[in-house]
Order: C-alpha cells, then structure tokens, then sequence
C-alpha cells in the first residue's frame, strides 16, 4: 500500500513522509537534534511505549527503538516501527548495532529488575543490556515490576551500583501493589532535563495560583488566577535541571516537589517552617491584597451582608529569610501604570527583580511583561508563558 500523496496536520500539507515526521517538533523543539534510543524490555508496562516514542519526536527527538524478545511478545515490533518511523533493533547483528548506532541518550523505559540487574553486574546477553554496556552517553531507566522485587535488597543494590556509575533513575509510581512505570510526562521532562540542564546548581521555589481568604466556613474571596505563569516556570526550571519546589494553590506536576496552599496564613506558615534555603523564589501567584475576620459557620443567605477588608500581610519581604534572591510579580490594570508600581514593589518589599504584567495576561496563554531590576528596566518581552519562563530563568 503506497503513502497518500499528502499528510495534513495543523492546516500544512507534508508531501510523502512518515506519519512521525509530521508530528515532529509540533509540541517545542526541546529535543530537536537529539537521538533518543528507547530500549523496551518485557514488562507489561510496555505498551505504553508507543506514546512515549511520539511524545518525544513532538518534542523534536529522533527515537530508535530496541526491543527485547519479551518485549515483542507483548508489544509488536510493527507498532514500534510505526511510531517512530524508523527500524526497530531486536537483535545484534553483523551490523555490530550496540557500537555503530549512536545517540544522545539511553532511555529504557519500562525496565524490568532481571535488565536492571545485568545492566548493574555488566552482563550483555540480549539487544538491551548489550547496548547500555556499550553505550557511552547518559542512560535512564525507568523500573517496572511488582513491588516485592522493587523492594528486594538485591535489586536495590543493583540499582545503587547503576547510580555509581552515572545511570539516572525515575523512581517508579507505587500503587496497588506493584512499582509501576512513571507517568508519560514523567517520563519526557526527564529526558528534556537530563539533555538541557545548566542549572543544576541551583535550588528554586516557585509560589503560584490564587489565595482562598475565608468568609465563612463555606465562602472565600478570590481571584482569577489560572497558575499557568507558575507551572511554565517550574516546568522549565525542572528541565534546565534545577531542584526545583512548587508551592500552588493548583494541581501541581506530579514529579516536581511541591505543597499546596490555600490562604495568606498558609503561605506564611509554609515560609516559617521552610527547612530548605533556596539560591532563588519566584512568586507569581496572585496573592489577596485583603483578608476579613472569618465569620465561624455558614453566614445565613437572603440578607444584605456588610464584610470589612482589611490590608492582607506582604509575603515578599518574608521570602527574604529563605532566599538569597527573589523575584516577584507585580499586575496592574494598564500599562502606563506598570513601571511606576514595579519600582515601589522593589523599594518596599526588598525585592531583588519585579515583573510587571497587566490584567490582560489572566488565565490566557499568552503575556507581555516587563522586567525591573534596582537599576531599571531589563527587559520588556512578550509570548506564550513558555517562552516568558525560559527567559526568567536565564535570568536566574
């Protein structure tokens, strides 16, 4: 059966090309350039394999896939082969693959403790343990197997020697019993991590999302903050390889640390009891500028109800006790109005840099800010959340 003449995808026509190649980089060019080798061993967790291939070549990533016997009894190399448009590896040839074929990184995803094991003892008998012998990049691995061998002593072991020698784990999700696979997205903003990196060194808290101040026990005030500037900051803080805090009000990422807040006072609690110092704090989050008196119970409806505010306490200046740096958000209604406040945040609140944005950027996609430092205006940008992160955190 011959290619259609044309594939569609996003309104643009691509003349004869592998399904793969459509999708390539429509998600960021993150991994543009790089080669990932996907190794696949015979957990059942393996059918997920093939999300995990597309996802990274939306990302921009080349993915070659290598396939164990017991892979291919679960999972047919076809659909690999499919999904990352490229010849799928399940066996070592004349073609010597496990030192011809190169690649930026050594995924084997999902993992099972028999290859974990090999791979830790320098045992190279099938397609995967001989190409992680082989392999001089980074390798990741990502364990799936039932709790109890997660949890043996010997594997354990295994999996310490692995980490001595430079391997990179994901630690597995432990649910109903077994050590399962890490989520897809777990999966890709590691990879992106470990190829990106150049922050390391540095510890960062991100504080986002909107306060909930109590009317009642069942009434608060809040505002419409969507938490997405957060979430792009600690994603891309992540994966320039930071050790990276979340504090939000939102559902945050499930493999970044993170807590949840509700109200002012739980913020402040968070700071006072923070054991972690952090090189720099970032508070986007869109902090009430007054608190009432919480009524106890549930304020009766059907009558005129009279609610005194009052100025809420400052938050920046708190985060000095437990970052060297710190960065804030300052949202105005108009623009004319935005460099003026910017400066009296950095002259009352101590703060070392303050973004200003306006009421524009409010749960959209896409913002325009302008970053003040003690000396002035920095730099005035805007773009989608994404690309404003990126730049903030060169900025760090």
């Amino acid at each position: 059966m011959s290619l259609p003449p044309y594939n569609f995808f996003n309104g643009r026509a691509f003349k004869n090309v592998h399904p793969s190649e459509v999708i390539k980089g429509s998600v960021s060019k993150k991994l543009e350039g790089k080669k990932i080798i996907l190794g696949i061993t015979g957990s059942i967790a393996c059918v997920e394999c093939v999300k995990i291939a597309r996802e990274l070549i939306r990302h921009g990533a080349d993915v070659v896939a290598l396939m164990s016997e017991e892979a291919c009894k679960i999972l047919g190399y076809q659909a690999m082969e499919f999904a990352t448009g490229k010849k799928v590896i399940t066996e070592i040839s004349g073609n010597v693959e496990h030192v011809s074929i190169e690649g930026d990184l050594l995924l084997i995803a999902p993992c099972t403790a028999n290859t974990i094991s090999k791979i830790a003892l320098g045992i190279a008998d099938n397609v995967i343990t001989s190409f992680a012998i082989a392999f001089t990049k980074k390798i990741l691995i990502v364990p799936s197997m039932h709790l109890s061998m997660y949890k043996n002593e010997f594997l354990q072991e295994n999996i310490e020697k692995c980490r001595k020698k430079g391997v990179k784990f994901i630690l597995p999700k432990i649910e109903e019993g077994k050590a399962k696979m890490a989520g897809i997205e777990n999966i890709v903003e590691d990879v992106i991590r470990i190829l990106k990196g150049g922050k390391e060194d540095k510890k960062v808290l991100i504080i986002g999302g909107a306060t909930h101040e109590p009317i009642d026990d069942v009434r608060v005030i809040t505002n419409l903050s969507s938490g997405k500037m957060a979430k792009a900051l600690a994603k891309e803080a992540y994966e320039r390889g930071a050790e990276v805090t979340l504090w939000a009000s939102f559902e945050p990422y499930d493999f970044i640390e993170n807590k949840k807040f509700s109200s002012i006072k739980n913020l402040i609690n968070m700071i006072e009891e923070s054991e972690k110092k952090y090189d720099v704090a970032i508070n986007c989050s869109a902090i009430s500028d007054f608190v009432i008196d919480k009524k106890r119970g549930k304020i009766k409806s059907g009558k005129e109800v009279n609610l005194k505010l009052k100025p809420a306490p400052r938050i920046n200046p708190m985060l000095k006790k437990i970052a060297k740096i710190v960065i804030a958000f300052k949202l105005e209604e108009k623009e004319e109005e935005v460099s003026t406040k910017a400066y009296e945040m950095i002259e009352k609140d101590g703060v070392d840099y303050a973004i200003g944005n306006t009421v524009e950027s409010i749960g959209k996609e896409y913002t325009k800010i302008w970053i003040f430092g003690k000396e002035g205006l920095i730099k005035k940008m805007e773009g989608k959340k994404e690309e404003v992160a990126e730049y903030i955190i060169d900025l760090i």
